[in-house]
């Protein structure tokens, strides 16, 4: 796994052969950063990452210098895998905590522009993701929720959906907050 992109561009992030994470593609990571890079100006984004597995995705935004990442993992082993990656490559702008996305996000007092979630695929309440964020207020006016899932699951009848990205086997579904909180 490698950063795609940015100050870091080329990093290689090696995780320890026995995470259970599944890590974004860089062929997908590319591509959703290609999307993002068009529609938002990173110095100025907030991003939340939940089910941060490896801190991939954190990185990523990191080395696009976003304002500030908080990246969410249950995991102990993985949290402090991402903690070690973000103390070496130096990311200071950069939180790793160790939560239940669904407890973090329930008792999360910031706002966010991008919110990117990448839980298990075979997740129970995979489903219940854009509800439940978009009911708890943290997505910024204009902001988007990126949800990672795999082929079985649509969102496309989701009021707030967007539109879906689809790289392989990894789907990149889009949704929108056009509210004014």
């Amino acid at each position: 796994m490698r950063i795609v992109s940015g100050t870091y561009k080329g990093r290689l992030i090696k995780p320890p052969k026995n995470f259970k994470a599944r890590p974004t593609t860089d062929f997908a990571k590319e591509n959703l950063f290609n999307i993002l890079n068009n529609n938002f100006d990173f110095s100025g984004v907030d991003v939340l990452d939940l089910f941060s597995g490896t801190g991939s995705i954190s990185y990523e935004f990191a080395s696009r210098e976003c304002r500030s990442v908080v990246s969410v993992e249950s995991n102990f082993k993985h949290h402090i895998f991402i903690k070690k990656t973000i103390e070496e490559l130096g990311l200071t702008t950069v939180k790793s905590i160790k939560s239940d996305a669904f407890r973090y996000v329930k008792s999360c007092r910031e706002r966010f522009d991008i919110i990117f979630a990448d839980p298990p695929y075979d997740l129970k309440s995979l489903n219940d993701i854009p509800d439940f964020i978009f009911e708890q207020n943290i997505l910024k006016k204009d902001g988007w929720l990126i949800l990672e899932h795999g082929d079985k699951t649509s969102f496309s009848r989701h009021p707030r959906f967007k539109e879906i990205r689809k790289y392989g086997g990894v789907n990149f579904s889009i949704f929108y907050n056009s509210d004014e909180n």
